[in-house]
């Protein structure tokens, strides 16, 4: 099990160090006492290259300012993947998708050629376009074939059948980026979005969610359905929420989202498993992890 937090830069903590991650984690009550921890962290030299080894004297751990002990550390490969669940029912007027392609397209063009990327429609029901490919000459065409259609997106089932995928994908690492709008779902099961928090809780999926406010087949109802769910997932799998009034907006925001990515998820799919001993017990504090010389993109708390 693992729990992916939000991540922020702060201050390196010594000249040493090249990259220092600080994290807040509020783990499940089964792994609170456990006096090992476990990170898997994306890490590369400062020009963004892979590193192909990685020594537990370079690494620096710590918990709450105090230094835990690292006592392994192994390479892991796992293969980056992008899903894109895109909203194309009556929240957005057919003269407006033209806006939608443009910004999908600057999404993938932002990614590194080693991502593979997945294309799903959401309306009138979740299709998969394209079931997961590196070569961008598919990806575009699946992009080019997302038709605008006159039923509801189904935002809330379209991300329960891309997190049930993900799970049984175990050497993958997975970011979703859903196009959503206020204008459908206006059947969603509780058992549904409590299976969505659940996979997102265990931290190998980070979620960007983009809800587009429409009016076309809207209710109160469905409308915050749409929000409330997609800002928790977004905020809680540490990914990034936008509410947008304007379709137009989607061309520029979906390549600056695609920028994000391909910075976080790198352009290798090796990750590394750092295991520290932990000088506390307890609830685990605030953590920090920094490696000489090298940058450090993104990282996983695994509980074991």
């Amino acid at each position: 099990m693992s729990i992916r937090p939000p991540v922020s830069l702060i201050p390196v903590l010594a000249p040493m160090l090249a990259s220092v991650l600080a994290l807040q984690l509020a783990l499940p009550t089964a792994a609170l006492a456990q006096k090992q921890i476990t990170l898997l962290a994306t890490i590369t030299d400062p020009s963004g290259a892979e590193i192909t080894a990685l020594e537990a004297k370079n690494i620096r751990v710590t918990e709450n300012g105090n230094p835990a002990t690292v006592l392994k550390v192994e390479a892991v490969d796992r293969v980056p993947k992008v899903h894109l669940l895109i909203d194309n029912g009556i929240g957005i007027a057919q003269e407006s998708f033209p806006e939608v392609r443009k910004g999908l397209r600057g999404l993938v063009d932002a990614l590194p050629p080693t991502i593979e990327v997945s294309v799903v429609s959401t309306a009138p029901q979740p299709r998969r376009i394209e079931q997961g490919t590196k070569d961008r000459e598919r990806i575009v065409k699946a992009l080019d074939l997302l038709a605008s259609d006159r039923g509801a997106g189904r935002f809330i089932e379209s991300l329960y059948e891309a997190t049930q995928r993900i799970e049984k994908d175990k050497d993958s690492n997975n970011v979703i980026v859903a196009v959503a709008t206020t204008s459908g779902d206006l059947n969603v099961r509780d058992s549904d979005i409590k299976k969505i928090q659940e996979h997102i809780a265990t931290g190998r999926t980070r979620v960007h969610v983009l809800v587009l406010s429409g009016s076309l087949g809207t209710t109160a109802s469905a409308g915050a359905t749409q929000l409330d769910v997609g800002e928790v997932v977004a905020k809680n799998s540490g990914g990034r929420f936008e509410k947008l009034n304007l379709p137009n907006r989607l061309a520029t925001l979906l390549p600056e989202i695609g920028a994000e990515i391909a910075k976080s998820m790198g352009t290798s799919s090796r990750q590394f498993r750092i295991t520290a001993e932990r000088t506390e017990s307890g609830n685990l504090g605030k953590l920090s992890l920094g490696v000489t010389g090298l940058i450090i993109a993104n990282v996983t708390i695994e509980a074991r």
